[in-house]
């Protein structure tokens, strides 16, 4: 399945953010806030200028300070979890990390788009408006290959072999982000 050249680990992350900017929804979340509540938001992902690598950048939230997330998180960081799914469910992963009241200014111009500022009444000045920063540690990632299943029955029947450790070795990995 993999490139002898490139380890499974290397090969999901690089999936990860390409398929995260392909659909930038997660849910995330705050541990041990509102028992582990996660809501849907919108990653920005602010990649490095000049970096046209797969590895990924800076992920990003615009929240509001009064309700959510925002509000739970105020001027603290907080340990944060994030669940994503890919557009076309090949691709599934929990994010693991710190999420940090961010508000660089510099950021904000940056990731500010239409979509945002149809959530905000007064634009980039919103006082209601708040920057977030995701500081991503790890993140599982598993990869839902086509027709696994049909291969797990046929590994189980034939060879009497347990697809999932199978499965799991080619298809799920623990990386860095």
């Amino acid at each position: 399945m993999f490139g002898k050249d490139e380890a499974p680990e290397t090969i999901l992350r690089n999936k990860f953010w390409k398929e995260l900017e392909d659909s930038p929804f997660v849910m995330l979340g705050l541990k041990g806030v509102d028992d582990d509540q996660t809501r849907p938001m919108t990653a920005q992902v602010d990649v490095p200028e000049g970096d046209d690598s797969d590895s990924g950048g800076q992920i990003y939230f615009f929240g509001s300070k009064s309700d959510g997330v925002g509000q739970a998180i105020g001027s603290n960081s907080c340990r944060a979890v994030a669940t994503f799914v890919a557009k076309g469910h090949g691709l599934f992963a929990h994010i693991h990390g710190n999420l940090v009241q961010s508000n660089d200014r510099g950021v904000i111009e940056r990731l500010w788009n239409p979509f945002v500022a149809s959530w905000y009444k007064d634009g980039k000045d919103d006082p209601d408006l708040q920057l977030l920063r995701f500081d991503t540690e790890r993140a599982d990632i598993w990869e839902a290959a086509p027709g696994a299943t049909l291969k797990a029955v046929a590994l189980k029947t034939l060879f009497n072999v347990d697809p999932g450790k199978e499965h799991g070795r080619e298809h799920k990995a623990n990386v860095q982000l």
